[in-house]
């Protein structure tokens, strides 16, 4: 194997590890923001009040798209399992 190939290996999985970090982070991102613009004008500071909307937003995150990633997921792992005659030879 060339350095050029386990470097193409290594970026196309770190492509879909941020993919699929940012499926799940940005909507709990969001919905951290919500609550502490909300805090903040109503003067309520609760460790509860942002902890749970943003577990369920992850929960819910997961539930929908869990399939979609996984689909990524398993194609990545595919496609590398495909390709290794190409990579050793």
């Amino acid at each position: 194997m060339t350095p050029e190939t386990v470097l193409s290996v290594f970026q196309q999985a770190l492509e879909v590890i941020v993919v699929l970090i940012l499926t799940v982070l940005l909507p709990a991102l969001a919905v951290g923001l919500l609550v502490a613009v909300f805090q903040a004008a109503t003067q309520v500071n609760e460790m509860t009040l942002t902890f749970i909307p943003k577990i369920l937003v992850t929960l819910g995150v997961l539930m929908f798209a869990g399939p979609w990633m996984l689909t990524i997921v398993m194609d990545f792992t595919r496609n590398l399992i495909q390709r290794i005659p190409t990579l050793i030879g």
